[in-house]
């Protein structure tokens, strides 16, 4: 059954999944909601946005991901950094999802992820939600009517919350499961309704397939100057850390808020839409973001609104601090019509420093920047993965560990030679703590990141002066128009500057202690910039 168009070859029974109850192919948007709404999925909020509840899991479960270990990917999988599924066991759940599916409804989008054609991958989401259907729809890029007639997927991801894992039978840590498999091409999704699992599988398959073809896949948001694509930015960050709302300068082009490749002719966003966090959202500091909220087919999740009127509590973190809401790009005035930009001409690595150690923003050679890369220096903001309440200090490699199939090397050393090759600048920029660490200090304020940000990319930073930190060796700027000149200094935006050299002194060692884990894998420079 479908009111969408579909490739008549490429039905789901043409792939082996048989016996389901009505299956809905690529509906469009009127149709994911009126279905949702029907289904008790969620509610129809103010100005048809879609309000519901991810359920138990109001995170990501990374403990739950799972790589088939087959001879084609033995020697290329960072197994120490991905769970290895035997192939028998996932041919065990995959056929006990397919039974578990008989008779049930289904909803099947096909998509691609990538803005780039010649390296963009076809994509079959199959979902028992129907609201997920709508949210992936949004997250990845829509082909049109006449595209989908001829589309073959090369992956398809099948998403099943009601179906419970067994750790004994399908070799996996919980009930909740996500299982990857490269030789079926097959992604296997099961015990969560939390929608970010939906994208961030795409994202990992893109960070194994990509590097292969000499193109960089990023965890970052990017935009580039109005009218003007050869001056593209860049910020790598996890989640929390401002990518969203720092790449939405009303100023420039917003590329996208999350995931990006660098390939040969520049960048370009591998999705079509924004999952923003929402927690303490403010109209006035984030109007565009604020706007979607209250728009048709945005999904907002977890989020506290009451009964009668539907008005949103964007300040209550009762049910979770993660937040959020699902859009289509083009519902942000100033995003890009083509989802691609040039080739970088500004890198900025955003951390959360809990520890309030860290400058707001610091220069980096591309030898620091790689050892910043590597590093991964940020904090797990609240909710963002099952069991983080607070901010939690940790090393994150290449800003996006969670999602990276391969060694770390594999991707820093193609940074590496794509900013030698294009000449990018690259910049810290930490928008954690400053004044003292977390629970004493206070969050960086935003107007100041803001100030420093445009500051960064508009060139008149660059042409300041700036000092060469103690501790980590960065450039940092002496003074810049609009920003309290103490912030530049964090040690003296503490009441306590010999508390700040001891918790400084506790970072760098940290630091050191981390990066040891690759001096036999990275070049002679890199090891130069090392600190500790």
């Amino acid at each position: 059954m479908t009111n969408g168009r579909v490739n008549p070859s490429q039905r789901l029974e043409d792939q082996g999944i048989t016996g389901l109850g009505a299956v809905y192919y690529n509906q469009i948007e009127p149709s994911l909601v009126e279905a949702a709404v029907a289904r008790g999925e969620g509610k129809l909020g103010k100005g048809g946005a879609f309000l519901c509840s991810t359920g138990q899991f109001t995170g990501r479960s990374p403990k739950d991901k799972f790589v088939v270990r087959t001879p084609s990917v033995e020697a290329s999988i960072w197994w120490e950094n991905n769970a290895a599924m035997d192939a028998a066991a996932f041919d065990r759940l995959y056929a006990d999802m397919r039974a578990h599916m008989q008779g049930r409804d289904y909803f099947v989008q096909d998509l691609y992820a990538g803005a780039d054609p010649d390296h963009r991958l076809d994509l079959r989401m199959v979902t028992e939600l129907a609201w997920h259907g709508l949210f992936i729809r949004h997250l990845l890029r829509r082909p049109d009517r006449a595209e989908l007639d001829s589309f073959v997927p090369d992956w398809t991801v099948i998403n099943c919350p009601s179906f419970k894992a067994d750790p004994e039978r399908h070799g996996c840590r919980s009930t909740t499961v996500i299982a990857m498999n490269f030789d079926a091409k097959l992604i296997l999704i099961a015990n969560t309704a939390y929608a970010g699992e939906n994208k961030k599988s795409v994202f990992t398959l893109l960070n194994y397939i990509l590097p292969a073809k000499g193109v960089m896949p990023m965890h970052c948001s990017a935009n580039h100057a109005l009218d003007d694509p050869s001056d593209t930015a860049v910020f790598f960050g996890l989640s929390g850390t401002g990518k969203t709302t720092l790449s939405a300068a009303p100023d420039r082009t917003l590329i996208g808020d999350d995931e990006h490749g660098w390939s040969d002719r520049g960048t370009f966003n591998f999705e079509g839409g924004c999952y923003a966090k929402t927690i303490n959202l403010r109209a006035e500091a984030e109007p565009e973001i604020h706007a979607t909220t209250h728009r048709f087919g945005t999904i907002v999740e977890n989020v506290v609104y009451d009964p009668e009127t539907f008005e949103i509590d964007f300040d209550d973190d009762s049910l979770t601090a993660n937040t959020r809401c699902a859009y289509p790009l083009d519902y942000i005035s100033n995003a890009s019509a083509t989802g691609l930009g040039g080739h970088p001409k500004n890198i900025v690595m955003l951390t959360c420093d809990a520890f309030g150690v860290l400058p707001p923003i610091a220069r980096l050679t591309s030898a620091q920047a790689m050892y910043h890369f590597l590093s991964g220096f940020t904090s797990k903001v609240a909710g963002t993965e099952r069991g983080v309440t607070e901010p939690t200090p940790t090393f994150s490699t290449c800003f996006g560990a969670p999602f990276m199939p391969r060694r770390p090397e594999v991707y820093g050393k193609l940074l590496q030679a794509k900013i030698a090759q294009h000449g990018a600048t690259c910049w810290l920029v930490n928008t954690g703590w400053t004044g003292g660490a977390y629970g004493a200090g206070r969050r960086m304020p935003i107007k100041a990141t803001r100030a420093l940000l445009s500051a960064a990319l508009d060139g008149s930073l660059a042409d300041g002066a700036f000092r060469r930190d103690a501790n980590f060796g960065f450039e940092v700027p002496v003074a810049v128009q609009g920003v309290d000149t103490a912030l530049l200094t964090p040690r003296t935006t503490w009441a306590d500057p010999a508390a700040y050299d001891a918790q400084a002194a506790r970072l760098v060692g940290m630091f050191a202690e981390n990066f040891g884990q690759y001096l036999p894998f990275i070049d002679a420079d890199v090891r130069a910039a090392a600190i500790g």
